[in-house]
């Protein structure tokens, strides 16, 4: 941020690590969030760094520089900081050096696998978007028998009760008596899309693991670890404008860093 380009208060909180943009805009709501004073009613408002920014009457942090983590989440913790039904969450596991972080959309409760995390929410925001066009890459066990057309036809988008996802593609790579395994990309990654579309071809995901996210995998990294991704390849993800890249080039050693392991 600069005196010469003001930026959306939600965007500077998000920046600054605290929390996601629409995250920011309940704060705001809430009555949370003072600009020189005076407490803000709406998230339309421009800020600088001549303004004084508080949040639940505290300074707003000066922004760190911008870091991002491969997490393998394992299955069985919430996506969340905090859980209503007192259920673990990925960042009560999370090492405590890492501070605040934020993730890189979800991971539903029974899935697993690669979360991507990072200290700025703004970053989080900007390479979940669809628009980025950054796949997501699963394994998944499905119960039943796979009907390889019907699978096929998912790349052209399906519409389950009134919400129409985009194009999946979908592979069989082996089929027993009761279950299969299927490797499945896609772009949107809605709120359990792979399950919901699934069902709708009479499968039942019995597991989830998700392996790649854009050009990051999740390789070898072991349950409950966290992995640094370097500062180069994070400037890497910005174009000359500020936006993320389409897609990124997939390059070795983005994780050669020892994994940081989790708290049990």
């Amino acid at each position: 941020m600069s005196e010469d380009k003001p930026e959306r208060i939600a965007k500077v909180l998000a920046r600054a690590g605290l929390c996601s943009r629409r995250e920011a805009e309940r704060w705001i709501e809430a009555g949370r969030v003072k600009v020189d004073g005076k407490i803000l009613t709406s998230p339309a408002v421009t800020v600088g760094t001549g303004n004084a920014i508080m949040v639940d009457s505290k300074p707003l942090p000066q922004a760190s520089e911008t870091r991002l983590w491969r997490y393998h989440k394992p299955a069985g913790l919430v996506t969340s900081h905090s859980d209503p039904q007192g259920r673990p969450t990925v960042f009560s596991r999370l090492p405590k050096e890492l501070g605040r972080v934020i993730s890189v959309g979800r991971l539903d409760l029974n899935s697993e696998g690669l979360l991507m995390l990072t200290n700025d929410g703004e970053l989080a925001r900007k390479m979940e978007m669809p628009s980025t066009g950054w796949v997501r890459r699963y394994r998944v066990r499905v119960k039943g028998r796979v009907d390889e057309k019907r699978l096929d036809d998912l790349k052209d988008g399906v519409t389950v009760a009134g919400i129409q996802y985009g194009a999946i593609n979908a592979r069989l790579d082996s089929q027993t008596r009761t279950n299969a395994w299927l490797t499945v990309s896609l772009s949107e990654g809605k709120n359990r899309e792979i399950r919901k579309v699934m069902e709708l071809l009479d499968l039942e995901v019995n597991r989830l693991i998700r392996i790649g996210y854009g050009s990051f995998l999740l390789g070898t990294l072991s349950r409950g670890a966290v992995a640094d991704v370097p500062a180069k390849i994070v400037r890497e993800l910005f174009d000359a404008n500020g936006e993320p890249a389409k897609q990124m080039k997939k390059k070795k050693g983005w994780a050669k860093k020892k994994p940081q392991k989790a708290r049990k």
